[in-house]
């Protein structure tokens, strides 16, 4: 298969990011089809996906009709098999957990194309820990977006030694035609390269905040203004969602058994109060308008 050749692709999981890169697809001219179990996010998701539409119009990066023909090419369904079946290209978006993303693409494997490529937006799992759930392990890759999708150019794309050439190849040349850049790893390390960089930075903030070294404020400060980042550590940590940080930091630690991979005290704090940042208007900062 090559890239022309894909019109259909569903996006499983419509929560954050799976409802953004769903929109992106559609507004490429993909018939794409975004599914998820819950009614509720499903219902959430069609309500983005007008705003934002209606925004870019408004704001001039899309003409009526342009927007119009995205929306009609965005469908969404509770049902796995009416948005699988018709696709060439699946790209799962669900929790962080091996073993949920491990039954899901067993299910999808049995009801896609035999030519579908089945890609994780996994920002820590290495595929090989989910391909041989399926028949077809050469066609599952990484393929990882970054939050919030719409606006990040960056698309990771993970090469393990089961994924195709032809497989990471068409991944890199549809993440290019959606407006994005891409980067290839020609070798599976877990949490990929910003992941893997970022995540030393905000462990290392989560001690200094923890020693009372320094304020979160300050921190994030010193990462402004100090290194020229966008935003710190801490800001960013409440962006991309406490709870995939949270998950993330447990799924590593049950692989690897090391205490060190423990998230840290204060996150689990923020855990367990349900302030995963700015999806939920708290998290290290306060949103009061989210």
């Amino acid at each position: 298969m090559n890239v022309e050749q894909i019109k259909n692709v569903a996006v499983i999981g419509a929560g954050n990011m799976g409802h953004q890169i769903a929109a992106l697809l559609a507004i490429h001219g993909y018939e794409t089809r975004c599914m998820d179990t819950d009614r509720k996010v499903l219902e959430k998701a069609e309500t983005f996906f007008t705003g934002y539409l209606d925004k870019q119009v408004n704001e001039g990066r899309l003409s009526e009709k342009e927007a119009q023909k995205a929306a009609a090419k965005l469908h969404v369904t509770q049902d796995l098999e009416k948005a699988v079946v018709p696709a060439d290209f699946v790209i799962e978006a669900i929790v962080e957990m091996l073993d949920v993303k491990r039954k899901l693409f067993s299910k999808m494997d049995k009801l896609a194309p035999k030519h579908a490529i089945l890609a994780t937006n996994s920002s820590y799992i290495v595929s090989s820990k989910i391909a041989d759930a399926t028949s077809r392990p050469d066609k599952v890759c990484n393929m990882h977006f970054f939050n919030p999708a719409l606006v990040m150019k960056l698309v990771e794309v993970v090469k393990g030694e089961h994924v195709s050439e032809e497989t990471a190849e068409v991944a890199y040349q549809l993440i290019e035609k959606i407006g994005k850049k891409p980067v290839m790893l020609n070798k599976e390390v877990e949490g990929f390269l910003i992941n893997r960089i970022v995540r030393v930075i905000r462990f290392e903030a989560y001690w200094l905040h923890e020693m009372g070294i320094a304020s979160i404020e300050d921190i994030d400060s010193a990462c402004v203004h100090g290194l020229g980042h966008p935003m710190g550590p801490f800001r960013l940590n409440d962006l991309v969602g406490l709870d995939l940080t949270y998950t993330m930091a447990t799924e590593k630690f049950k692989s690897t058994g090391n205490p060190v991979d423990l998230p840290y005290t204060s996150l689990v704090k923020k855990y367990a109060q349900g302030k995963f940042g700015r999806k939920t208007g708290e998290g290290w900062y306060t949103y009061p308008n989210e």
